[in-house]
């Protein structure tokens, strides 16, 4: 398992973004004008059908940025923003809407964490065991009804703060030492609940890590976020993924990549770009302090 790499306790609150004027450079840069007779111009091209659900559909076609800490920097050109569902205010999820980007809202669904606002409404019977290196933060009984109720709420909040979709953390805590009896199979009971709930709500739903069980939910989970497949050499476990046209969204996070030592990174993005999925390599601590996206 590939553990979340925040900073440990509360984050830094967001400013309201005030970049929009960055953002409008950015999404010019590409803008060209062409020649040509106009007098027989095409039709318009008319919109695309909306998915019957109603809920956004991730594409492969999809780039991403990933930044959980700090104030969310809007001016990449990239078509999913994945930031964090409490810390991120309204106005930002608004301007990255306004400029045509879709928004992924992270939250811990296998934790409990005690700087957010809702940790009271987990029963103390509901807390585990600590998560190795993160300090307040405590696996969850992933089978409880109030765990349930918690997470519902979050998934409340989401579709009320306009969110495209969801990325659940920390779904695979029978996989680790959690305190309880968990299995695969409440694990899976879990995970398609949470997918179902998002769906309910016509949120799309990310599966965060959990590559054991990509097999049995790549039905259930609308695109995959990872992090540090490619160092780890588990990449090719998400063919499966893409070839439903799901996409992965990768984070990786070593040394090498970002210096590109003896070429590293740039192994590391035709590989990528072969595989089909979407990788950057980012600071550990999520805060875009430095950022690179292949290819």
């Amino acid at each position: 398992m590939v553990e979340r790499l925040l900073n440990q306790g509360p984050r830094a609150a967001h400013r309201p973004a005030v970049l929009l004027i960055g953002l409008m450079l950015f999404a010019l840069g590409g803008c060209g004008g062409g020649g040509g007779d106009d007098t027989a111009a095409a039709p318009p091209t008319p919109p695309p059908t909306p998915p019957a659900s109603g809920r956004w559909t991730p594409t492969l076609n999809d780039t991403w940025q990933w930044q959980l800490n700090g104030n969310v920097n809007t001016s990449y050109d990239a078509s999913v923003y994945d930031i964090d569902l409490f810390d991120t205010p309204q106005a930002t999820i608004d301007l990255l809407h306004a400029a045509g980007r879709k928004v992924a809202c992270y939250f811990s669904a296998g934790s409990g964490e005690d700087w957010r606002p809702d940790y009271a409404g987990f029963a103390a019977a509901d807390l585990g065991a600590a998560l190795d290196g993160w300090a307040g933060e405590r696996w969850l009984d992933t089978r409880s009804a109030s765990v349930r109720s918690v997470m519902a709420a979050r998934l409340d909040l989401a579709a009320s703060k306009h969110c495209d979709g969801v990325e659940p953390d920390n779904v695979d805590g029978y996989a680790n030492a959690s305190g309880f009896p968990l299995s695969a199979a409440t694990q899976l009971d879990y995970n398609r609940w949470l997918a179902a709930q998002a769906h309910a709500r016509k949120l799309a739903v990310a599966l965060k890590n959990d590559l054991e069980q990509l097999g049995d939910l790549q039905g259930d989970f609308d695109f995959a976020v990872n992090e540090e497949c490619f160092a780890l050499n588990e990449c090719g476990t998400y063919a499966s993924f893409i070839t439903l046209g799901k996409p992965v969204f990768n984070a990786e996070y070593a040394a090498r990549y970002q210096q590109n030592t003896n070429g590293a990174r740039t192994a590391l993005c035709a590989a990528a770009e072969q595989a089909k999925i979407r990788t950057l390599v980012l600071a550990q601590q999520l805060d875009d302090s430095y950022r690179y996206a292949c290819p």
